[in-house]
């Protein structure tokens, strides 16, 4: 019996070591992709950037770079969460990466030194950079700051609790309200008092499930006290879900993310750093959403992002779909996913929201490949931890 334990013991480590090898190689080498393409210097992208472009949705003939900090953020913040799940040596690989991209963000910080953050550079204001005749507008037309890159870049910078509790402040001044107030959603979403996307007081209010997902992720993330407007966002979100408009009506709940595999990856992230009851009613319901849009889902990345949203409802995803590929690279790189998609028709109220965003105007779709690396990685690292969780049972 001694005897027996032992192989089996030794049995079972060998399987572990199998598993955790195959994927630890394949983590390796894209752990050193991203660090490839990390700028180092360059005349477009500013040190410590990961490059990303924009495809405007009535021209996608041509791309053009994007100077924003969305793409580094999320690649910084996302790494040191999946630290805990990495070897040494990879642990080594993430913090010098996300050392090289923390200083970068000081470039997109606001002007006046308030700790919220803005989608394009602060310091020379630009809309659409590279965009030619557009930037004379620069100056008068810029966006102000956004609450979505304000928490990634807040989150990615492990900001202090004090200026957690401080933006968090800020934000109360910019939701649906008596004096402000939203008309470009649905009638009955329109007295509910969830924050708005951006910080600006000319700013139009602005619904989206992502990103309010994002905000509620941060409160819990720093474990601060819930207002009024955490729990109408609360209230938003599964108003959207109970009522499946993220299904039927993707663009127009999440007008800057768009697709349903985007959503359900955000709200997979938000509940899973600890459980909010309204959530964990729909849980059920999401996970089948989920596996039905995998069933339907027609790109690795796509199939990606919807993986890593089941592993964290404690699903283990089915086998991924057969892509031809010639590399590592060319599967993981597809240049046509779109995690993010600038939408300005947004902000217009109905029905222009509807006819515009319908027709692509002011729709621009971006991609970053460093960043379709991180969330591959992202993926591996849950499921070889799900694996190895249920061989040890």
């Amino acid at each position: 019996m001694k005897y027996t334990r032992i192989i089996q013991a030794l049995s079972f480590t060998l399987i572990i070591n199998c598993i955790y090898a195959h994927d630890s190689l394949i983590m390796t080498k894209l752990l050193q992709r991203i660090n490839q393409l990390q700028s180092k210097e360059s005349s477009v992208f500013p040190k410590g950037l990961f490059p990303s472009y924009r495809m405007y949705a009535l021209n996608k003939d041509r791309e053009k770079a994007d100077i924003n900090p969305f793409f580094t953020g999320l690649i910084a913040m996302t790494l040191q969460d999946i630290n805990p799940r990495l070897t040494k040596t990879q642990q080594l690989q993430t913090q010098q990466i996300v050392f090289n991209a923390l200083p970068v963000f000081g470039k997109f910080q606001n002007r006046k030194g308030r700790p919220t953050y803005n989608f394009w550079p602060t310091d020379t204001p630009q809309i659409f950079p590279h965009s030619g005749w557009l930037n004379v507008f620069d100056k008068a037309q810029a966006l102000p700051d956004d609450l979505d890159d304000t928490v990634i870049m807040l989150l990615a910078l492990n900001a202090p609790d004090s200026t957690a509790r401080k933006v968090h402040a800020i934000m109360q001044g910019f939701t649906n309200n008596g004096q402000k107030r939203v008309h470009n959603t649905f009638k009955d979403y329109r007295n509910i008092g969830a924050y708005s996307t951006w910080f600006g007081k000319k700013m139009p209010v602005d619904f989206d499930v992502c990103v309010l997902a994002n905000v509620l992720y941060f409160v819990q993330r720093y474990n601060l006290s819930w207002t009024a407007a955490d729990s109408a966002s609360l209230h938003l979100i599964e108003k959207v879900l109970t009522e499946k408009k993220h299904i039927s009506d993707a663009p127009y709940v999440s007008p800057h993310y768009s697709r349903l595999p985007n959503i359900l990856y955000h709200l997979s992230r938000l509940m899973s750093v600890k459980p909010i009851p309204a959530l964990e009613k729909l849980k059920p319901q999401l996970i089948e959403d989920t596996r039905q849009a995998l069933a339907n889902a027609t790109s690795f990345m796509d199939e990606v992002i919807l993986g890593t949203s089941l592993l964290r409802w404690g699903v283990e995803p089915p086998v991924m779909k057969v892509h031809k590929a010639n590399s590592l690279e060319e599967l993981v790189e597809d240049e046509s996913f779109s995690f993010f998609i600038a939408n300005m028709a947004a902000m217009l109220p109905d029905p222009l929201k509807q006819w515009m965003g319908g027709a692509g105007v002011g729709k621009f779709y971006y991609d970053c490949v460093a960043y379709n690396n991180l969330l591959f990685l992202e993926y591996l690292s849950l499921e070889n931890n799900s694996r190895i969780s249920a061989l040890a049972d």
